[in-house]
């Protein structure tokens, strides 16, 4: 498949966007690194934004990219790493209410409880944390979090007349279909997409992907009339991912450089769970191509340092095996979806188009 330029070009540069993706931070790992934001994505459609996942800077990043807190509809979590959710409380917390506060309730849909925790690697004694819930879900992450702030919570109602955040949030665990899957067993047994959220601009599907050891570990497909986008989640190569995938427009998938991985001084344990749990970038090629999508978009790299892997080499190795076309993911970048206008630039990155550059295959 031929590329094209996502960047506008003439009188297309004033036309109205309906429908686009905006990867927001695009690094792999919980640890901050100059170049890339946490992991973050978002689809918006006529106005409305739904985020997948708010690692660190993602609060931020939405303002850099233009778009308006309060018009976020919902955010989907795909797993609860630490670099996927250490900013979800940030979005209700800090404008839940006062000026410019949501419109509506919010919707934060991700896993619930694990049920188990595995064994430690290697066969090490470990302490548990909070042994009376040591695998807590989305709703006791979101109930917990409103417990510990709530002085902050109360001063705001009582002194600048806020709303109460609990009528502001509607947190809920994604229940999984009776397929067999458990943390102490089966972590991602074949299984068909199911639907997790619907409203009148897009429906939200999800399955279970290859995550080990963390469970639930799960990929989206958002579906709208304007196309659709899967975002992968953290993942090794997984055919129920594919399944999700088949014939869509977009997909962001997480990539990791093995090489850079296996010369590191790695702490023991870490180059393992790293090799187990993720898709190479050698691989993700064939990925796509199983999936027959037009646009694989690469995101949550790793490494997140953009000195380390320059984005033609991320290019050149995930166009293996792949014919559509092929973007490195920059913090930033927005991709349009194929029914939504025209081609436009990304508001507010007037001199920041080199984010795309040397990206596209």
């Amino acid at each position: 498949m031929s590329a094209r330029s996502d960047t506008a070009r003439g009188d297309e540069r004033s036309a109205p966007s309906e429908a686009f993706v905006t990867l927001l931070g695009t690094a792999g790992g919980p640890t901050p690194l100059p170049g890339r934001s946490g992991i973050c994505t978002a689809l918006t459609v006529k106005g409305a934004t739904y985020i997948i996942d708010m690692g660190h800077g993602s609060f931020t990043q939405l303002h850099n990219a233009g778009l308006d807190v309060a018009d976020v509809r919902g955010v989907f979590v795909t797993h609860l790493h630490s670099d996927h959710v250490s900013e979800l409380y940030q979005l209700p917390f800090l404008r839940h209410g006062g000026l410019g506060g949501l419109k509506r309730p919010l919707h934060i849909v991700g896993p619930g409880r694990a049920g188990a925790l595995p064994p430690a690697r290697g066969g090490r004694q470990v302490p548990t944390v909070a042994p009376e819930n040591p695998t807590p879900g989305t709703v006791d992450l979101i109930e917990h979090t409103t417990a510990a702030m709530a002085y902050d919570l109360n001063i705001r109602i009582r002194d600048e007349g806020w709303h109460d955040i609990r009528t502001r949030i509607v947190p809920r665990d994604i229940e999984i279909p009776s397929v067999g899957a458990a943390a102490d067993g089966d972590l991602c047994p074949d299984m068909e997409p199911f639907v997790i959220f619907e409203d009148e601009h897009v429906r939200v599907s999800a399955v279970l992907v290859v995550h080990p050891p963390v469970f639930p570990a799960f990929a989206f497909r958002l579906d709208t009339a304007f196309g659709s986008v899967v975002v992968s989640g953290d993942t090794a190569p997984s055919e129920n991912l594919v399944r999700l995938a088949s014939g869509a427009d977009i997909l962001v998938h997480e990539v990791i450089a093995l090489d850079w991985v296996r010369s590191q001084a790695l702490a023991p344990g870490i180059a393992e769970h790293l090799e187990e749990s993720h898709t190479s970038v050698d691989r993700v090629g064939a990925v796509a191509e199983s999936a027959g999508v037009h646009t694989l978009a690469l995101s949550h790299l790793v490494p997140a340092d953009v000195t380390a892997v320059k984005d033609e080499e991320w290019a050149r190795r995930a166009r293996r095996g792949f014919t559509g076309k092929v973007l490195v993911g920059r913090d930033l970048l927005k991709i349009e979806m194929p029914g939504g206008g025209l081609p436009s630039e990304t508001p507010g990155l007037k001199g920041r188009q080199e984010t795309v550059s040397g990206a596209i295959s």
